[in-house]
């Protein structure tokens, strides 16, 4: 019995991954959980084991190539039968048949499973193949014919913005655009980011749908290296962050917003406990439980720090998900600390390093690097004293940490003299959606941090 491998999703709105490395060959015994490929995508560069064991009989696509979520990439066999030689399997990928179908969930519904293919009447032809080199929209039917799935006749516009992904989805909500107008460079016609960051900066979201033309995305201007210049592609992971960075600029209004904070009672507190601490719990104690636990607290007080942008609408999220930047050799990955607000010092000491850890080892699951509501970077860590963090879509709101460091300090005695002391001092930089957040409330929210950090009220 053979056992598909499929395409993971490996974050929230991301609807396809780039195949970087095979590491098991067709012919080769693999076991369950043994690494078998991996993959890149904006969010994470990850090893996805297999979900069974057996002889890897059949690679369905390339290293390099790019596939849906949910897509079978590879065959695993249970080994009793031939295997295909790697030769025949890996000379070229399969082409990909024309795709008439759609999942049967509603269009306003984000969907992540592959279409599945209709069955065909006994006088109609089989749709023909599309090989490589043809453009994927020329395997979509024709504009304005209906496909039949699950629930009932479809037509191709509503194919479209079934197949585009939730971010695609919510551009396109944020400037009035109707998708089922943009001529799609994906998948059976499916409109991409790029499509629709395009059709955005051409200026025709200003159009009547009617004039709106087939636009394709506008690459890069060229820069002519000069001589002695050594050049190189960027990864997969470095073309994806680029991407979703740019598309966090265009699509929240950020601002941000810089407190000092006296870390002092905190690193006394660390420091008096760190070796037991260690001892007790197996992890090390840094700064960041501390600093998770005063955002886990500021945002109960103020919950529009914790929710999504939705068209119109605020959506408030029930679970506080704490993202944590993780700086990597090749890039840049956050897991997710899931229902945060419901841990310990400990508990969060132990799910920031582990994740962490497991983050650099490429060993992280798909559901761990999904679902965040805040994130929290760290530059301080490199010496970094502060900058202006760009917002991880779709959430509202990032806080960067600067380097926690003893600075000369004018403090205030309780009889109301004024002395200079030395403190751990950092600088927290908040940047907000100011769409839905005003100043005063991102304010009201880091004099909120401030005040727990600088109170050290902690129980370890």
């Amino acid at each position: 019995m053979s056992t598909e491998v499929v395409m993971p999703q490996m974050g929230e709105s991301i609807a396809e991954g780039t195949i970087t490395r095979w590491i098991k060959q067709v012919g080769e015994r693999v076991e369950r959980d043994e690494p078998l490929f991996e993959i890149s995508t904006d969010k994470v560069d990850a090893e996805i084991p297999s979900p069974a064991a057996g002889i890897l009989t059949e690679i369905k696509f390339k290293e390099g190539e790019t596939v849906e979520v949910n897509k079978v990439v590879a065959i695993i066999g249970d080994g009793d039968g031939a295997t295909a030689t790697p030769a025949a399997t890996q000379a070229e990928a399969p082409a990909p048949a024309a795709q008439t179908a759609v999942e049967s969930a509603p269009p306003s519904q984000p969907t992540t499973a592959p279409a599945q293919q209709p069955t065909q009447p006994a006088q109609t032809p089989p749709p023909q193949a599309v090989t490589a080199s043809q453009p994927a929209a020329q395997a979509a039917p024709p504009k304005g014919a209906q496909t039949r799935g699950n629930g009932g006749a479809q037509t191709v516009e509503e194919l479209r913005r079934t197949k585009s992904s939730p971010l695609v989805r919510n551009i396109a909500r944020e400037h009035g655009i109707d998708i089922s107008q943009l001529e799609g460079t994906g998948t059976s016609g499916r409109v991409t980011k790029n499509d629709i960051l395009s059709y955005i900066e051409s200026g025709a979201s200003a159009q009547a749908p009617q004039a709106r033309a087939p636009h394709t995305p506008t690459p890069a201007p060229p820069v002519q290296p000069a001589q002695g210049d050594r050049v190189e592609p960027m990864s997969v992971m470095r073309r994806k962050i680029a991407e979703h960075m740019v598309l966090s600029r265009r699509t929240s209004a950020h601002v941000t917003t810089v407190y000092e904070i006296d870390m002092t009672r905190v690193a006394r507190l660390r420091e008096r406990h760190k070796p037991e601490f260690q001892q007790r719990t197996g992890t090390k104690l840094t700064f960041m439980p501390f600093i998770f636990q005063a955002i886990t607290s500021a945002i109960h007080k103020f919950p529009i720090f914790n929710a999504q942008v939705s068209g119109d609408q605020i959506i408030y999220k029930r679970d506080i998900n704490l993202g944590m930047a993780v700086a990597l050799d090749w890039g840049l990955i956050v897991p997710v600390i899931k229902r945060a607000d419901e841990l310990s010092i400990a508990g969060l000491a132990r799910a920031a390093n582990d994740l962490a850890d497991r983050a650099r080892a490429k060993q992280l699951k798909p559901d761990e690097v999904a679902g965040g509501t805040f994130t929290i970077t760290n530059p301080g860590v490199f010496g970094g004293l502060f900058g202006t963090p760009i917002i991880n879509q779709p959430q509202v709101a990032i806080l960067g940490v600067g380097a926690i460091e003893k600075r000369p300090k004018v403090i205030t005695t309780e009889e109301g003299d004024d002395l200079i002391a030395i403190r751990h001092i950092a600088y927290f930089a908040l940047s907000f959606d100011h769409r839905i957040i005003d100043g005063a409330d991102a304010e009201r929210f880091l004099a909120y941090v401030k005040q727990t950090l600088e109170a050290g009220q902690y129980q370890l």
